[in-house]
């Protein structure tokens, strides 16, 4: 799909790429004007970057360009979410203070679910087997009690050459204090086992709490190697295509790194793809004045969430990953880096619907992926997933999918469905509505508790719905949550790979430095630890080409009550880094602490955990091509029969060309809005409108 513009100056184009679960989506920007070429294809799971590559010559081949026409590739991946969930890394070891072998398998030793007896947490990932000791130890003051023997580091070093492990994750006593014997560790493991991959602790995150930070560490020695001969493989491939410019990767945290720190440290993209989304809702939110807007995105494996006020995404450092329960904090394993704060729910066109043992319709987790993919796509898949449902409902026209490079198998989609539809003894169509209400409420049920949780009602937010599966089903969604304004913007189906293009480069850190905040704090101390932060933040940056006079920087802490055993980030006040306003800090705390938990604590004492900083650019402008209103274009069109229940059965629904919508006419429905990546869904009792800047308001009644 095309937004029209000029292909005719060189150096102004830029391409962000998105590879998924299920489809790699690339957008092709012309920076002057705004205007894009859209592609999606296949991922190739074997070998991502095969998919992604041969995307990216068949979106210059559409727009007339050449590679070295482009002046920068941004590029988000899942490459190091999926080697975590699926445990597919690196035979890695796990290396500890002696007396702290045992920290990844304790971990915080914390129920998740009281009442639930059986339940357990995520399975660490790796095994007490894989875990060594070396016998050094410093004080949380950063005092050497016992030093590091450099013969026990040669002597275990040897071990692992001999089991032949391909990474070290090093994790010693208050590293985050003084990391001097890290280092000198990772100086020997480095000489002593050429090829193999060592991280340690201090480089990863210097913060508090052991099981937090060797967990991190752990991740980012088992993806390390995978990362890193990805990123030199996707490199080789577009050098040798004649791409000459500049390639970043889109982090967690939705901002720009290089690819050699993405390969260093791949748990700063873990969450790189959807990051990318909530950033361009972000930027939505900001040009149409939308104080609260619900970033929804649903692909071909899973669907993700995330709150943005007041043009910011929210950001978390208390992420996870695998959790036993997609809904309950502390079942899975933390990444103690600022993540964009989405909730991830199972439930993608590719998720795979069952008849559970007690006669129950679920949905997912497992999905059919891209290959063989759902059965409508005629590669080989039999089983029955919410793709195939939305086929059977008429919600997806078979003949314009993927722009009508892709026909979809009706009747593969049926033969599929009666998998469940035989079991319940329901009819086809009624297991096909089946499916794509389970899907919709568990995903209700998710947005409910994540909205809950940000202190809102889900009713008065506004939805923005992308992906290449949301907006099918945003209607019937925004129903379930009371919704009432759902925009679909330009290009829904490839928004993630359009958000790319609209991040900084960015890059973050953290100093443990516990302090009272009181009349003794000794600010000196304090901008130490933020200038050595900085100058570290700023060497990343450096890596993306970012130009250091550009660069803004944000100063935040980690603040909680004495006694508490959490904190909440907050902004640190000009005011208090440059005349030690102690009043200000603790009043941006307590804000804070009132908002989350509706109360403050008079009287008692606060204290810095941790500091934090931001460094980042500013973000790129986009330019939005007005669309003028044309009262004489012909909506015309062709029907589908769309199923809208039992009762009501099916009904005529026309199918009306996003290209061909003219500004400012009125879609009644039920109709289907297509592109050719998506299928917008407008409901019976619902209406669609155009604005001039390409974004489709849905009220839903």
């Amino acid at each position: 799909m095309t937004e029209k513009a000029e292909v005719r100056d060189t150096f102004r184009w830029r391409v962000g790429f998105d590879i998924g679960g299920t489809f790699t989506d690339l957008v092709l920007l012309d920076d002057a004007t705004g205007g894009t070429y859209r592609h999606k294809t296949l991922t190739t799971p074997d070998d991502p970057s095969e998919g992604a590559y041969d995307g990216l010559v068949s979106l210059l081949e559409l727009a007339g360009l050449q590679a070295e026409d482009l002046t920068s590739l941004i590029h988000g991946t899942t490459l190091a979410i999926n080697s975590l969930l699926e445990r597919k890394g690196a035979r890695t070891a796990f290396v500890a203070t002696k007396g702290f072998r045992d920290v990844l398998v304790l971990g915080r030793e914390y129920r998740y679910d009281i009442y639930d007896l059986d339940g357990s947490p995520a399975p660490p990932l790796l095994p007490r087997s894989q875990a060594f000791e070396l016998d050094e130890r410093v004080t949380a003051a950063g005092e050497v009690v016992r030093p590091l023997r450099e013969e026990e580091v040669v002597e275990l070093a040897r071990r692992l050459r001999e089991e032949a492990y391909e990474a070290v994750a090093v994790l010693f006593l208050h590293s985050y204090a003084w990391p001097g014997h890290e280092r000198e560790a990772a100086r020997i493991l480095a000489r002593e086992l050429p090829g193999v991959s060592v991280s340690v602790s201090h480089h990863v995150s210097r913060e508090i709490r052991e099981y937090d930070r060797g967990v991190l560490t752990a991740m980012n020695a088992f993806i390390q190697p995978r990362a890193k001969r990805y990123m030199a493989r996707l490199d080789t491939k577009l050098r040798g295509g004649g791409f000459t410019g500049d390639w970043l990767v889109m982090g967690s945290h939705g901002g720009l790194m290089a690819p050699s720190v993405a390969g260093e440290f791949p748990t700063r993209i873990i969450e790189s793809g959807p990051a990318a989304g909530v950033v361009a809702t972000a930027d939505f939110a900001k040009k149409g004045g939308h104080q609260e807007v619900l970033a929804f995105d649903m692909g071909g494996t899973t669907a993700k969430a995330c709150l943005v006020r007041g043009g910011e995404p929210s950001i978390t450092t208390d992420y996870e990953v695998g959790r036993a329960d997609r809904l309950l904090k502390g079942s899975g394993l933390p990444v103690k880096l600022p993540v964009v704060d989405m909730i991830e729910i199972g439930a993608g066109g590719g998720s795979i619907a069952r008849v559970d043992a007690l006669g129950l319709l679920e949905i997912g987790p497992e999905s059919a992926g891209a290959d063989p993919g759902p059965a409508c796509y005629a590669k080989g898949g039999t089983e029955p997933t919410v793709t195939d449902a939305n086929v059977v409902l008429g919600l997806l026209d078979p003949g314009s999918f993927l722009g009508g490079r892709m026909t979809l198998d009706v009747e593969a989609a049926r033969t599929a469905l009666a998998r469940v539809a035989e079991p319940l003894g329901l009819s086809i169509e009624e297991a096909a509505w089946g499916i794509h209400e389970v899907a919709n409420n568990k995903m209700a049920e998710a947005l409910r508790t994540h909205a809950v949780e940000k202190g809102v009602n889900p009713a008065n937010l506004t939805m923005l719905a992308f992906g290449g599966a949301g907006p099918s089903h945003a209607y019937s969604l925004g129903k379930l949550l009371g919704v009432r304004e759902v925009y679909f913007p330009a290009g829904a189906g490839v928004y993630s790979a359009f958000g790319l293009l609209t991040a900084p480069p960015t890059s973050d850190f953290v100093r443990a430095d516990r302090r009272r905040l009181d009349e003794d704090i000794d600010l000196d101390a304090v901008r130490a630890a933020f200038e050595d932060g900085f100058a570290e933040a700023l060497t990343v940056l450096d890596a993306t080409g970012a130009d250091r006079g550009a660069v803004r920087r944000e100063h935040l802490a980690d603040v909680r009550y004495v006694g508490q055993g959490s904190e909440l980030t907050v902004r640190v006040p000009d005011s208090f880094l440059s005349g030690g306003d102690i009043a200000a800090l603790v009043g941006e705390f307590e804000e804070a602490h009132r908002r989350r938990f509706g109360r403050i604590l008079p009287g008692v004492a606060a204290e810095v955990v941790n500091w934090r900083g931001r460094a980042r650019t500013e973000a790129p402008a986009v330019a939005s091509p007005e669309r003028a209103a044309d009262a004489e274009v012909a909506v015309g069109h062709r029907t589908i029969p769309v199923y809208l229940g039992r009762v009501p059965g099916r009904r005529d629904a026309p199918i009306v060309h996003r290209a061909a919508l003219p500004v400012g006419r009125k879609i009644d429905g039920p109709a289907i809005v297509q592109e050719d990546e998506c299928a917008i869904y407008v409901g019976p009792d619902a209406t669609a409108v155009l604005d001039t800047h390409g974004t489709i308001l849905m009220e839903v009644a």
